[in-house]
Protein backbone atom coordinates (compact mmCIF):
# COMPACT_ATOMS: atom_id res chain seq x y z
CA UNK A 1 0.00 0.00 0.00
CA UNK A 2 1.26 3.32 -0.58
CA UNK A 3 2.11 6.46 1.98
CA UNK A 4 -0.81 8.58 -0.20
CA UNK A 5 -3.10 5.79 0.22
CA UNK A 6 -2.03 4.68 4.31
CA UNK A 7 -2.12 8.89 4.74
CA UNK A 8 -6.01 9.02 3.23
CA UNK A 9 -7.13 5.59 5.43
CA UNK A 10 -5.97 7.29 8.65
CA UNK A 11 -7.54 10.48 7.70
CA UNK A 12 -10.39 8.84 7.22
CA UNK A 13 -10.58 7.44 10.25
CA UNK A 14 -10.06 10.14 11.99
CA UNK A 15 -12.86 12.06 10.53
CA UNK A 16 -15.05 9.49 11.12
CA UNK A 17 -14.13 8.97 14.70
CA UNK A 18 -14.53 13.03 15.08
CA UNK A 19 -17.85 12.28 13.65
CA UNK A 20 -18.69 9.17 16.34
CA UNK A 21 -17.11 11.44 18.96
CA UNK A 22 -19.86 14.13 18.02
CA UNK A 23 -22.51 11.80 17.97
CA UNK A 24 -21.69 11.06 21.87
CA UNK A 25 -20.89 14.43 22.68
CA UNK A 26 -24.21 15.89 25.25
CA UNK A 27 -25.45 18.54 23.21
CA UNK A 28 -26.62 20.27 26.03
CA UNK A 29 -24.62 23.82 27.17
CA UNK A 30 -24.25 25.10 30.13
CA UNK A 31 -22.61 28.04 31.30
CA UNK A 32 -22.61 29.69 34.91
CA UNK A 33 -20.86 32.59 36.90
CA UNK A 34 -21.59 34.23 39.78
CA UNK A 35 -20.63 37.64 41.63
CA UNK A 36 -20.56 39.35 45.00
CA UNK A 37 -22.39 42.73 44.68
CA UNK A 38 -22.64 44.72 47.86
CA UNK A 39 -25.83 46.22 47.13
CA UNK A 40 -29.17 44.82 48.49
CA UNK A 41 -31.36 42.56 45.94
CA UNK A 42 -33.86 45.43 44.84
CA UNK A 43 -31.15 47.72 43.34
CA UNK A 44 -29.27 44.82 41.73
CA UNK A 45 -32.48 43.73 40.32
CA UNK A 46 -33.35 47.80 38.91
CA UNK A 47 -30.76 46.92 36.51
CA UNK A 48 -31.12 43.30 35.43
CA UNK A 49 -35.00 43.09 35.81
CA UNK A 50 -35.76 45.84 33.08
CA UNK A 51 -34.26 45.11 29.77
CA UNK A 52 -33.98 48.96 29.60
CA UNK A 53 -31.49 49.05 31.78
CA UNK A 54 -29.21 46.29 30.42
CA UNK A 55 -27.27 48.77 28.50
CA UNK A 56 -25.44 50.35 31.80
CA UNK A 57 -23.59 46.94 32.08
CA UNK A 58 -24.05 44.33 29.19
CA UNK A 59 -21.15 43.23 27.52
CA UNK A 60 -22.19 43.41 24.39
CA UNK A 61 -23.71 46.90 24.43
CA UNK A 62 -19.60 48.19 25.02
CA UNK A 63 -18.42 45.29 22.44
CA UNK A 64 -21.16 47.71 19.70
CA UNK A 65 -22.49 50.57 20.95
CA UNK A 66 -24.45 51.49 17.58
CA UNK A 67 -25.89 48.14 17.60
CA UNK A 68 -30.00 48.61 16.66
CA UNK A 69 -31.78 48.08 20.04
CA UNK A 70 -35.49 47.79 20.57
CA UNK A 71 -37.38 47.26 23.92
CA UNK A 72 -41.31 46.72 24.34
CA UNK A 73 -42.94 46.87 26.90
CA UNK A 74 -42.13 45.98 30.91
CA UNK A 75 -42.02 43.27 33.32
CA UNK A 76 -43.14 39.78 32.26
CA UNK A 77 -43.04 39.81 28.83
CA UNK A 78 -41.01 42.80 28.02
CA UNK A 79 -38.84 42.04 24.94
CA UNK A 80 -35.45 43.51 23.41
CA UNK A 81 -34.74 43.34 19.56
CA UNK A 82 -31.47 43.77 18.56
CA UNK A 83 -29.19 43.94 15.28
CA UNK A 84 -25.52 44.15 14.61
CA UNK A 85 -22.83 44.08 12.06
CA UNK A 86 -20.44 43.11 14.54
CA UNK A 87 -20.01 39.11 14.64
CA UNK A 88 -20.05 38.54 18.50
CA UNK A 89 -23.03 40.46 18.43
CA UNK A 90 -25.66 39.72 15.46
CA UNK A 91 -29.00 39.76 15.59
CA UNK A 92 -32.23 37.85 17.67
CA UNK A 93 -34.29 38.84 20.31
CA UNK A 94 -35.15 38.30 24.20
CA UNK A 95 -38.42 38.17 25.93
CA UNK A 96 -38.70 37.71 29.68
CA UNK A 97 -40.47 34.46 30.31
CA UNK A 98 -40.30 34.30 34.22
CA UNK A 99 -39.74 37.36 36.82
CA UNK A 100 -40.07 37.36 40.29
CA UNK A 101 -39.58 40.47 41.81
CA UNK A 102 -36.04 41.29 43.62
CA UNK A 103 -34.95 37.33 43.28
CA UNK A 104 -35.09 35.52 39.29
CA UNK A 105 -35.36 36.28 35.92
CA UNK A 106 -35.71 33.96 33.06
CA UNK A 107 -35.17 35.01 29.40
CA UNK A 108 -35.50 33.33 26.28
CA UNK A 109 -33.57 34.10 23.89
CA UNK A 110 -33.49 33.65 19.57
CA UNK A 111 -30.70 34.76 17.67
CA UNK A 112 -31.15 35.04 14.35
CA UNK A 113 -29.71 31.77 12.29
CA UNK A 114 -28.15 30.75 15.34
CA UNK A 115 -30.17 28.66 17.38
CA UNK A 116 -31.80 30.02 20.59
CA UNK A 117 -31.39 29.60 24.50
CA UNK A 118 -32.82 30.32 27.92
CA UNK A 119 -30.91 32.77 30.56
CA UNK A 120 -31.86 33.34 33.83
CA UNK A 121 -30.32 35.44 36.38
CA UNK A 122 -30.80 34.95 40.19
CA UNK A 123 -30.32 37.13 43.30
CA UNK A 124 -29.46 35.99 47.06
CA UNK A 125 -29.38 38.24 49.04
CA UNK A 126 -26.43 37.98 51.54
CA UNK A 127 -24.87 39.32 54.65
CA UNK A 128 -23.17 41.94 52.48
CA UNK A 129 -25.50 42.22 49.67
CA UNK A 130 -26.29 40.03 47.04
CA UNK A 131 -25.12 37.07 45.08
CA UNK A 132 -26.05 36.96 41.16
CA UNK A 133 -25.68 34.37 39.35
CA UNK A 134 -26.37 34.51 35.49
CA UNK A 135 -26.55 31.35 33.54
CA UNK A 136 -27.52 30.26 30.24
CA UNK A 137 -28.42 26.54 28.77
CA UNK A 138 -29.13 25.73 25.02
CA UNK A 139 -29.62 22.58 23.45
CA UNK A 140 -27.48 22.76 20.37
CA UNK A 141 -28.60 20.21 18.48
CA UNK A 142 -32.26 21.67 18.38
CA UNK A 143 -33.42 23.18 14.95
CA UNK A 144 -29.64 22.17 13.64
CA UNK A 145 -29.79 20.36 10.66
CA UNK A 146 -28.67 16.76 10.46
CA UNK A 147 -25.48 16.80 8.48
CA UNK A 148 -24.80 19.71 11.69
CA UNK A 149 -25.99 16.78 14.54
CA UNK A 150 -21.88 15.92 15.10
CA UNK A 151 -20.71 19.04 14.46
CA UNK A 152 -23.33 20.81 17.22
CA UNK A 153 -21.49 19.75 20.47
CA UNK A 154 -18.01 20.95 19.33
CA UNK A 155 -19.22 24.49 18.21
CA UNK A 156 -20.80 23.95 22.00
CA UNK A 157 -17.79 23.72 23.57
CA UNK A 158 -16.94 27.10 21.71
CA UNK A 159 -20.25 28.96 23.07
CA UNK A 160 -19.80 27.95 26.57
CA UNK A 161 -16.16 29.66 26.05
CA UNK A 162 -17.46 32.97 24.62
CA UNK A 163 -20.65 33.45 26.87
CA UNK A 164 -18.56 31.96 29.84
CA UNK A 165 -15.90 35.53 29.18
CA UNK A 166 -18.63 37.56 27.99
CA UNK A 167 -20.94 37.09 31.39
CA UNK A 168 -17.89 36.95 33.68
CA UNK A 169 -17.44 40.69 31.93
CA UNK A 170 -20.83 41.76 32.34
CA UNK A 171 -20.85 40.67 36.13
CA UNK A 172 -18.39 42.71 36.66
CA UNK A 173 -19.59 46.01 34.84
CA UNK A 174 -23.01 45.09 36.60
CA UNK A 175 -20.84 45.09 39.78
CA UNK A 176 -19.16 48.47 38.87
CA UNK A 177 -22.76 50.29 37.81
CA UNK A 178 -24.51 49.35 40.72
CA UNK A 179 -21.50 50.32 43.37
CA UNK A 180 -20.77 53.24 42.18
CA UNK A 181 -24.56 54.56 42.75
Amino acid sequence: MSVIATGVRWLAIAILSLVAIGFALPGHVHVERQIAISAPPDHVFALVGDLQQWNAWSPWANIDPDADMQVSGSGLGQTMVWSSQHPEVGSGSQVIIELVESRYLRTHLEFDGQGQADATISLEPTVDGTQVTWALDSDMRQDAPVWMAPVSPYLGLMVKTSVGRSYETGLQNLKVAIEQQ
